[in-house]
């Protein structure tokens, strides 16, 4: 087992591991306890009561977190001509065809969306072990194989993102940066709550959130209370109001 730093160990010594913690202090923790020198990333860990097996009770689908991720999203996609024109005015980062499917098979991967249109599939296909294990294959579900490459561009740009359930159950997704200020964060969390319970499968059984983490890149786990789901940003409110009377 990996060993920590004397630094990681007195930080973590100041997360309780057995309480679950209401939202908005999570994430006062997670920028308190920031001991990287670059900007960290905000992740948060959902796992799920799913059972991953069975194909109606998988989870995927995308979501535009209000206030961004904090960073510049590269964007490779696969089209031709006229579409190849309109990707690359939108801001795609990397257009191509052929060319770029004999990149990406030369070891080629500095992107973090792929986007295709869907004359395109049979070329993107022979990708599908490269590209699928990045969680980078197009696909039609998530709006990554369309033929408004423009718009699918401009929304991935703009901090819309794919989350999609694991092996194990649990969707994984950055959040923000620990630059974000707390309110920030708390909405795009807000955002990704309420974004699990809507796609909620029908077929799911028993307690669907489980257990919710949030944890910067280098810091140590904070766990949330799974059972705050409803005015998330009202309790950041209420934080907000305090710390601004007691000013």
């Amino acid at each position: 087992m990996a060993k920590h730093g004397k630094n990681y160990v007195a930080v973590k010594a100041q997360v309780d591991r057995e309480h679950e913690y209401q939202p908005v202090e999570a994430i006062k923790l997670v920028k308190q306890l920031k001991r990287a020198k670059f900007d960290e990333s905000v992740e948060v860990h959902v796992r799920t009561g799913l059972n991953v097996r069975h194909a109606d009770e998988q989870l995927r689908g995308t979501i535009a977190l209000p206030n961004g991720l904090g960073k510049d999203v590269k964007i490779a996609v696969f089209a031709k001509g006229d579409k190849a024109r309109e990707a690359e005015e939108a801001g795609a980062d990397v257009v191509g065809a052929d060319d770029l499917a004999k990149r990406i098979e030369e070891g080629f991967t500095d992107f973090d969306v792929a986007i295709a249109t869907p004359d395109m599939m049979p070329v993107v296909g022979r990708l599908g072990r490269i590209l699928g294990p990045q969680g980078k294959m197009p696909n039609p579900k998530v709006g990554t194989v369309t033929m408004d490459v423009a718009k699918a561009v401009e929304e991935s740009k703009s901090g819309k993102v794919e989350y999609r359930t694991d092996r194990t159950a649990i969707v994984h997704l950055n959040i923000g940066k620990t630059s974000f200020d707390e309110q920030q964060l708390l909405e795009n969390y807000a955002a990704v709550i309420e974004e699990l319970i809507r796609a909620k499968p029908s077929a799911a059984k028993g307690r669907y959130l489980r257990t919710v983490t949030i944890a910067s890149t280098m810091g140590p786990g904070i766990k949330v209370d799974p059972s705050r789901i409803r005015d998330i940003l009202g309790e950041g409110s209420t934080e907000a109001a305090a710390a601004a009377a007691a000013a």
